[in-house]
């Protein structure tokens, strides 16, 4: 299969400007899977609640899910793209919308939320969920999704291998340098395809600014960057891959990456989380 991300630098709250924009850097892009950034056409740093909810939208009713929906029916792409949820229940959430492309919708709602998220956003409570896709070809894979900070806690992309991902699409707008020599370490220590679709630029909220040090990156199973883009260019980069090489997890002739996990052991040493901390 073909996978392909998108990274580049989005306006804030112009959604349908960033919508249009990302249509024009996509045009002609030919994959199977496409994974676009953390909150892609909103903006990420939030300067007021207001702001925040003036571009929350239900998924699939809202104006991104429906665009998304327009270009996976058009290209056969599935995509995988960030946005800021206003869910049933009236909260808002930092999600990720799965796009097929005959227009059904499958939603993951960012678990580990990062620095102000937590002002204006509720944590996730789906759970991490692998869903089912195929590529324009009918190859069936099993697809993971993350969101940004996720990546810090190795729990969530094993929770995803352990369920039979194939593939970990990973949303992003990092600011921290560690992730990009992260990455290939949770695709190695998973056997997992990853890609993260980063953004790049800055964003400001009164005297703090963040920046977004872009370096997407695509990984195989044994844990190689097999595309990567650079700090601050806008790239749309594509890889072609087996999903079904995820499954492959014998190390040895008696060893296996899951079948030899001995979770019995695997405690605190007697001690709660809460009471080692």
């Amino acid at each position: 299969m073909t996978a392909a991300l998108l990274q580049f630098d989005p306006a804030y709250l112009d959604v349908a400007g960033n919508l249009d924009r990302v249509e024009a850097l996509l045009d002609g892009v030919d994959a199977d899977l496409v994974v676009l950034p953390e909150l892609f056409a909103s903006g990420y740093f939030f300067r007021s609640l207001d702001d925040a909810a003036s571009v929350a939208e239900p998924i699939p009713d809202g104006p991104t899910t429906q665009r998304l929906q327009q270009w996976a029916a058009a290209s056969g792409a599935t995509f995988v793209a960030g946005l800021p949820e206003l869910g049933d229940d009236g909260e808002r959430y930092n999600s990720a919308v799965v796009v097929r492309p005959d227009g059904s919708t499958e939603t993951y709602r960012k678990v580990h939320l990062f620095y102000r998220e937590k002002d204006w956003a509720a944590p996730g409570d789906l759970g991490f969920r692998v869903f089912d896709a195929t590529t324009r070809d009918g190859t069936p894979y099993r697809l993971g999704v993350m969101i940004c900070f996720d990546w810090y806690f190795p729990e969530a992309a094993r929770s995803l291998a352990l369920q039979g991902a194939d593939v970990i699409a990973h949303s992003s707008n990092l600011v921290r340098k560690d992730c990009p020599r992260s990455m290939p370490i949770r695709a190695l220590e998973n056997h997992v395809v990853t890609i993260t679709a980063n953004r790049i630029g800055t964003e400001s909220v009164g005297d703090e600014t963040l920046t977004f040090i872009g370096q997407s990156v695509i990984c195989s199973p044994e844990g190689h960057p097999i595309a990567s883009a650079g700090r601050e260019e806008t790239a749309v980069l594509t890889a072609e891959f087996d999903p079904h090489a995820s499954r492959e997890r014998q190390l040895t002739a008696t060893n296996h990456l899951f079948g030899d996990r001995r979770p019995e052991v695997y405690t605190l040493g007697g001690y709660s989380e809460t009471q080692r901390l």
